[in-house]
């Protein structure tokens, strides 16, 4: 015991004598480690274990592709909805509707977003309730009332009630209805990311259609369940065919992880493969140090050997040492890994993962990158016992004598190891450099509208209010005027569904006096005449309705420039008349203008704007008064001269001054904010700026272990650079000599790195944000310039230092 604290205390001396050595031994350690297991902790929650539901791999989504080969979503009647639950695949199925909700009986209405289930519906997620129970059947029998019950969602309890766990039994009013708080949902429960789960009342109605979640029979593949339920689906299409699409449709189940696979699964495996490189280029600095002082220290171990130590013991010290480093640089990566887990978490997209996940240190991915990084250490900190094992002491004390070039086989292994390091760093600075470029790209893509001070304020409306046409289009235009007399406010307009850069509904229409075509998609917008300054559109041709014309629901129609150019390109569409297909009058859900559903006359042509997302092309649109179809929901866009959200309040209380119940939707963002909510610009965002740091981290590496490589060869060659310097060679001679050392490795490792970065690209460039490859000449250049430069400064430092040897000194130093 004794020995071994010697050995421990020795050990930390030799670390703290050479601080230059123990700090970038330990950063190289930590960064692997830290980065290594923050990703793939991240990686696994999302992808492989995201859901605390009962057997979540057999719960799928409900999907059709239409005959244009487009997946989209449809909904059930609760008659369709039972019949479901009784197919020979099916485990288990629920039905789910939401809706706005307002807490009422106190001063200021809140905003709480709910979901309808039925009462089956905890017991389909299997999840046990944090506090009381779920909903269960009594809460809802078909075809009578509801019983008034509700369950929390586990933020909503902490945020309305401070986490008090006396709140069961407790009264809750939601629009001047009384519930009985039941139950307290799990943290992990939050399905829809709502407040508030309600019992659903089950009626034989045909006109309200549902979210319908199902659970497959074990064993029941995919392919099994689109069989077996496309024959019902295509009959629940006969009974109610205004809820499916027209034509020809297929049945697709979707996996419940399918989506944010596809919005996230691929860039997160490659960001995880680019720690993972840095993991490997940090063990391998650790072994290029440990090399080089394992080098130097042999004179150092053959004299201990010579005077009686044992090889044992030798090697006991040396492995409390790397021990000693390694266990530093990995408790180091554990800091590291949760602070870079927080901050990968806070830039993650919002919606392009499950909520549902719970993502933290996994402690097996933990284990293993601390496994590799001290058995790195280990391994090569035990470099000079192996070495002394093959070579007599005395041999190795008269080769000591004179510093010459050092051992083929070691310059052969600090080369490899070089040209490693140099070939992953150009790999990553090459996918760096495409994504940073994608980015840019990104951001530079023209909007055609000005989202900068201007925010959209959502109006959900109460069930059982505004129960007419008129009724509701006087209430929404009160609205706008009245959020239009907020002091700040230049102007305020109704965008039902038009707030861009994604918006729209999805219809076809038909051309008056044309052939009937069933592909005739367009997009679908519903606003006000303000829509179109607010956003700052111009008009290209014609006009826009004006007030009298959309207080009454008028049927016109503004186009934009690729509707023009795609259904009347050797004409000018003004005059000309379209008929949507699916304007349809389902009161009190949705109100359409007397006529609404009939002919509508294109009055103007706008300029094309972003209506489906940042990155991908605009596609055609119409934009209809708001008035001619009303649903239950509205959004008021609202520009301003100052920052728009520190009015929120101010509009608030105009909108309470209309309606004492109404309030406004609980996240309202600015359209600033709308975009950088699109998939494209938080994935870019996410790959640019992680891409790029872990670039940065691998460089700063290679660099290190290139300046340590170069400066253990210095110092073995001290003798023979003074003997040349003393026979007359110039200094530049002797850093000719110095560079040239490491032309072979930086040279290979940059053809490896290209070769690599060309086989990858095709990976890469589908993962990383904008159209820019990775093998792009100019970037591939741009990136072997950049680590030339680096390699370069790296070699220059000791260089300098041979360059400068005394020849007296040289000759005598040992």
């Amino acid at each position: 015991m004794r020995t071994v604290f010697q050995d421990v205390r020795y050990a930390f001396r030799q670390l703290i004598r050479m601080p230059g050595f123990t700090f970038t031994a330990v950063i190289s350690l930590a960064l692997g480690i830290g980065a290594t297991t923050a990703m793939f902790s991240i990686v696994y929650a999302i992808l492989f274990d995201p859901y605390p539901y009962t057997a979540p791999d057999r719960m799928i989504h409900l999907r059709l592709i239409d005959k244009d080969g487009q997946p989209r979503g449809f909904g059930l009647t609760a008659p369709q909805w039972q019949q479901i639950r009784k197919s020979p695949v099916v485990e288990s199925a629920f039905l789910s509707d939401d809706w706005s909700l307002t807490v009422t009986g106190s001063d200021v209405p809140e905003d709480v977003e709910a979901d309808y289930f039925s009462s089956n519906a905890f017991e389909h997620f299997g999840v046990p309730v944090a506090l009381g129970r779920g909903l269960q059947p009594s809460d809802a029998i078909d075809g009578e009332d509801p019983q008034p019950v509700v369950v929390l969602s586990y933020k909503f309890w902490k945020r309305h009630f401070n986490g008090n766990p006396a709140v069961i039994g407790q009264t809750l009013q939601l629009v001047h209805k009384n519930y009985t708080i039941v139950g307290v949902a799990a943290p992990r429960f939050t399905w829809d990311d709502k407040d508030v789960y309600v019992p659903q009342k089950i009626t034989q109605d045909q006109k309200n259609t549902f979210y319908v979640g199902v659970r497959l029979k074990p064993g029941v593949t995919h392919a099994q369940a689109d069989a077996a339920l496309q024959p019902m689906v295509e009959q629940f299409a006969k009974e109610t065919p205004a809820h499916f699409p027209v034509g020809q449709f297929k049945m697709h189940i979707e996996g419940l992880n399918e989506y944010f696979l596809r919005q996230l699964g691929g860039t997160l495996s490659l960001l995880f493969g680019a720690v993972a490189l840095l993991l490997l280029i940090g063990c391998g600095n650790v072994s290029i140090l440990l090399l080089a002082r394992a080098t130097a220290r042999q004179h150092e171990f053959a004299i201990r050997a010579a005077i009686g130590a044992r090889r044992g013991r030798i090697v006991r010290q040396l492995l409390t040492e790397s021990l000693l480093l390694s266990m530093t640089g990995a408790a180091l990566g554990v800091l590291l890994a949760y602070k870079a887990l927080d901050i990968i978490i806070l830039n993650l997209p919002p919606y392009s993962f499950p909520h549902e996940a719970a993502i933290h240190i996994n402690l097996p991915v933990l284990a293993f990158s601390v496994a590799v990084a001290i058995a790195t250490g280990v391994i090569f900190g035990l470099w000079p016992a192996i070495q002394l094992a093959r070579t007599e002491a005395a041999q190795t004390l008269q080769s000591g004598t004179r510093k010459v070039a050092g051992s083929v086989r070691g310059q052969r292994l600090h080369g490899a190891l070089i040209a490693g390091q140099i070939a992953l760093t150009l790999l990553m600075l090459a996918g760096a450099g495409a994504s940073i470029e994608g980015f840019i790209r990104l951001l530079n893509i023209p909007l055609g509208y000005d989202p900068h001070n201007i925010m959209s304020v959502g109006i959900p409306v109460h069930d059982g209010t505004y129960k007419t046409w008129a009724e509701r289009a006087a209430y929404f235009e009160q609205l706008r005027a009245k959020v239009g007399e907020v002091p700040g406010v230049t102007m305020a307009a109704i965008s039902t569904n038009a707030t861009p850069p994604a918006n729209g509904n999805n219809s076809t229409f038909q051309i008056s006096g044309k052939p009937s075509q069933q592909d005739q998609p367009t997009r679908l917008n519903f606003v006000s005449r303000e829509y179109f300054p607010a956003l700052r559109i111009p008009l290209a041709q014609g006009r826009i309705w004006n007030q009298d014309e959309d207080h009454r629901g008028a049927p016109f129609v503004v186009v934009n420039q690729t509707f023009a150019r795609r259904y009347f390109p050797n004409e000018s569409p003004i005059g000309h008349s379209i008929k949507i297909s699916n304007l349809r009058n389902e009161p009190p859900y949705a109100f359409v203008a007397p006529g609404g559903d009939g002919w509508l006359l294109i009055v103007g042509v706008s300029t094309d704007k972003r209506n489906d997302g940042i990155g991908k092309p605009v596609l055609p649109e119409a934009f209809v008064p708001y008035t001619l179809a009303m649903r239950m929901w509205t959004q008021i866009l609202v520009r301003s001269d100052v920052p728009p959200l520190t009015l929120l309040h101010a509009i608030q209380q105009k909108v309470n001054s209309v309606d004492h119940d109404q309030q406004t939707q609980a996240n309202v963002e600015d359209l600033d904010q709308w975009i950088k909510d699109q998939p494209e610009w938080a994935r870019g965002h996410l790959i640019s700026w992680l891409f790029a740091a872990f670039a940065c981290l691998a460089l700063a590496l290679a660099a290190v272990g290139l300046y340590s490589v170069v400066s253990y060869i210095v110092v073995q060659r001290t003798n023979e650079f003074g003997i040349r310097i003393a026979l007359g060679a110039q200094r530049s001679h002797v850093l000719s000599i110095v560079f040239r050392s490491m032309t072979w490795s930086v040279g290979g490792g940059i053809a490896a790195g290209i070769l690599l970065t060309l086989a990858l690209s095709k990976v890469m460039t589908h993962w990383t944000a904008g159209t820019t490859n990775s093998s792009d000449p100019l970037l591939l250049i741009g990136a072997t310039l950049a680590l030339t430069g680096v390699a370069a400064l790296a070699c220059s430092l000791p260089a300098r230092r041979a360059a400068g040897v005394d020849p007296m000194t040289a000759i005598r130093y040992e």
